[in-house]
């Protein structure tokens, strides 16, 4: 491929997710080619594939044989990530897998060190690391603005989905922590860096179908500072976080899934008053799709070092809240 081509993609699935932000943010973006789309049922994929005149493939492994595809974007549920994303490695595809990458730390591990073997690039999709709403507050805290960090505070909760919906499947990793619990979690490393520890974790069961509803957690700094995280998938929305310093509080809402035409705006109290800092609009869908492209076209050699540890991190702790947050006996 030359400096000029766009990245050919392969989707495997047609979830939600796909149709409704990433299958449009690819097919318009001029990096990348939205090349074909992969279903178990055909008619599934034609019906996807349509709107956007790319191919509709039969099936996922024909997908990954296909010599046309250089990349593929796996928005499978996620108890069948880890699988997919290895047969596409083992295929010579790039990947861009949905969060979380995999339900296991260790297997998240394996498939990094695949990829970099292989040459290839691997990304796990948390798309709001790609608004520079947070990249201007990890500014203001590199800048002192707040002074010594007290405390830390996110939250992501969504409206109740539909029965029969994947979240609500232990099979298939369903469940609150592992949908809505990536966001506060990977914020809070994002932005306080690897060193946090697991102090204690609680896990609303729903007895129903079986998995967790709600969540918060509690962890720690290697300083001292409080982290306190919530999440849930039967809520009112909440998409906002919180920093609080020795020097005044930044609050950020619309911290996760803001539209692209939202105008951001950070609240920066401190003795002196209160000052509202607006941003430029942003479309972290599209800074996904163009960030992966740019990462095939430099190569693995080039791969972004610290992302793959965030994501490890991320894994390894949801692991431990998964632990710390299991009923008694479980």
């Amino acid at each position: 491929m030359t400096e000029a081509e766009p990245v050919r993609f392969g989707v495997l699935g047609c979830a939600e997710i796909a149709r409704r932000r990433m299958l449009p943010a690819i097919a318009a973006h001029p990096d990348a080619e939205l090349a074909a789309v992969a279903a178990r049922e055909a008619h599934r994929a034609e019906e996807t594939a349509r709107p956007y005149g790319c191919r509709a493939v039969g099936g996922y492994e024909a997908l990954l044989a296909d010599p046309d595809v250089e990349a593929v974007y796996v928005p499978l549920p996620n108890a069948l990530h880890a699988d997919w994303v290895a047969a596409a490695l083992d295929a010579g595809k790039h990947v861009l897998a949905e969060k979380p990458l995999t339900l296991e730390a260790e297997r998240t591990a394996a498939l990094f060190a695949t990829a970099r073997e292989r040459g290839l690039v691997l990304r796990e999709n948390v798309m709001f690391l790609r608004h520079r709403q947070h990249a201007r507050v990890r500014e203001l805290l590199a800048d002192g603005a707040l002074g010594e960090l007290r405390a830390f505070r996110a939250e992501f909760t969504v409206p109740a989905r539909p029965e029969g919906d994947i979240r609500h499947s232990p099979a298939l990793g369903g469940g609150a922590l592992w949908d809505t619990g990536v966001y506060p979690v990977r914020a809070a490393l994002h932005l306080l860096g690897p060193g946090l520890s697991v102090v204690g974790a609680v896990l609303r069961q729903d007895p129903r179908h079986g998995v967790d509803t709600a969540g918060s957690a509690l962890l720690r700094t290697p300083d001292g500072a409080g982290v306190q995280l919530a999440f849930g998938i039967d809520h009112g929305y909440r998409s906002a976080y919180e920093l609080t310093g020795e020097l005044g509080r930044l609050v950020l809402d619309h911290a996760f899934t803001p539209p692209a035409g939202h105008v951001p705006r950070l609240r920066l109290e401190r003795p002196g008053g209160v000052e509202e800092l607006p941003l430029e609009p942003d479309d972290q869908v599209a800074g996904t799709v163009g960030a992966f492209a740019a990462a095939v076209r430099r190569g693995a050699g080039h791969r972004d070092r610290i992302e793959e540890e965030e994501s490890l991190r991320q894994a390894e702790l949801l692991g431990e809240l998964a632990r710390y947050g299991a009923p008694a006996g479980a």
